[in-house]
């Protein structure tokens, strides 16, 4: 093996991919979030260009890893392109619809308060974009800034059972 080569391989990286069929590959994030990739990497033969892409692809997800998971798709997707990684696209990640889902609710609950938004990111130190970020499901976010706002909205965090 080449001593670049090798040295890249030795790279740790926090993300890990693994091939899940023929077709895709799942990736989790330092955070736990795991992404399809659409890829057929698994067709090939060599073993070693399989670990060799896996890890490629790991690296590529550490180095863009990001609250803001649109902006990381975006950026991830781009590099792909750039490094030739064989892949077809990728889903937002299996909690996009949970982020959506408390964006939503935290906007009905600055509205129903008459607020705006600027108002609740001033009176709870978050700079405006990115509340309007969490808004819209693009941004994850920590049980610290989302219990900040909760205290603003005179709300309070819980955790409920999922409807089935």
């Amino acid at each position: 093996m080449d001593k670049n080569l090798k040295k890249f391989m030795d790279t740790p990286t926090k993300s890990r991919a693994q091939i899940l069929d023929r077709y895709y590959v799942e990736v989790q994030t330092p955070d736990g979030e795991l992404f399809k990739i659409m890829s057929d990497i698994a067709k090939y033969d060599s073993d070693e260009y399989k670990a060799y892409v896996l890890h490629l692809i790991e690296f590529i997800f550490d180095r863009n890893f990001s609250d803001d998971k649109e902006q990381m798709v975006n950026r991830i997707f781009r590099e792909f392109m750039l490094n030739a990684v064989p892949s077809m696209g990728m889903d937002e990640g299996n909690r996009q619809s949970e982020r959506v889902r408390i964006g939503k609710r935290i906007k009905e609950l600055r509205e129903t308060k008459k607020m705006e938004a600027r108002d609740l990111a001033l009176l709870t130190g978050i700079d405006a974009a990115n509340l309007s970020r969490i808004e819209q499901g693009k941004y994850s976010t920590g049980i610290d800034i989302l219990s900040r706002i909760a205290i603003v909205l005179n709300a309070h965090l819980d955790l409920i059972p999922n409807e089935k």
